[in-house]
């Protein structure tokens, strides 16, 4: 189906690390894991990321995200607006505080070129990432499922990305990391996506302390 094709095509547009919203940029805790948490290995790396995929993301902004599809497709404003709030004050470091505000606000900026409504849809609210993403999504066809494998896999690209930078790892080893949380993603969407308000959490304190720390890292190669 041509609906079916586009969505798709959409979708896999926006999962790509090539948009410009800054998200290779930073590594989410990765570089000062390396550091400090030993991660200097394929297999570390593997295993850092796939317990950041369970404990940390899923548990968030994950489920958040498919929240907001569902809140933009009906266009429930004060739901949009109290998901957003969530997002912005549970982040536990400034740094992660500075990535959701900068990537959410250069993403409504690329959807200004897209969708004519844009500026009249975010006038008045300063979009985390994930809202702005959940809003792209929602213009599409595609199932919240698919949407939420989409938002995932772009995260997963852009967290190997920064393991294959910072370890360093070779580019075959990140792709096999890469298969791995392919791999665990459908079950995870599927998780998150059961999760209710009261359920979701954003509490990962090792990660909020290496992400402090990272403002502060003798040499750096992602943004803090």
């Amino acid at each position: 189906m041509p609906d079916a094709s586009q969505s798709l095509l959409q979708l896999i547009w926006l999962a790509s690390p090539a948009l410009p919203v800054g998200g290779f940029s930073y590594s989410e805790g990765v570089e000062a894991a390396v550091e400090w948490a030993g991660i200097d290995s394929e297999s570390r790396a593997a295993e850092w990321l796939s317990d950041q995929l369970h404990l940390s993301f899923a548990r968030g902004d994950l489920a958040l995200f498919a929240q907001a599809v569902s809140a933009w497709r009906t266009n429930d404003m004060p739901r949009i607006h109290a998901l957003n709030e969530w997002v912005m004050v549970t982040r536990e470091s400034a740094e992660f505080l500075l990535q959701t505000e900068q990537m959410g606000r250069s993403f409504v900026e690329w959807l200004k070129l897209h969708h004519a409504d844009t500026a009249a849809v975010f006038a008045g609210l300063p979009a985390s990432y994930p809202v702005a993403f959940a809003f792209a999504a929602s213009r599409t066809t595609a199932p919240v499922h698919d949407c939420a494998l989409a938002f995932a896999f772009g995260w997963a690209e852009n967290m190997v990305g920064a393991a294959v930078k910072a370890v360093p790892l070779g580019q075959s080893a990140g792709q096999r990391i890469l298969g791995r949380l392919a791999r665990e993603i459908p079950d995870t969407v599927t998780r998150a996506m059961a999760l209710s308000d009261d359920e979701r959490q954003a509490f990962a304190p090792l990660l909020a302390v290496l992400s402090a720390r990272h403002e502060t890292q003798y040499s750096r190669l992602f943004r803090s």
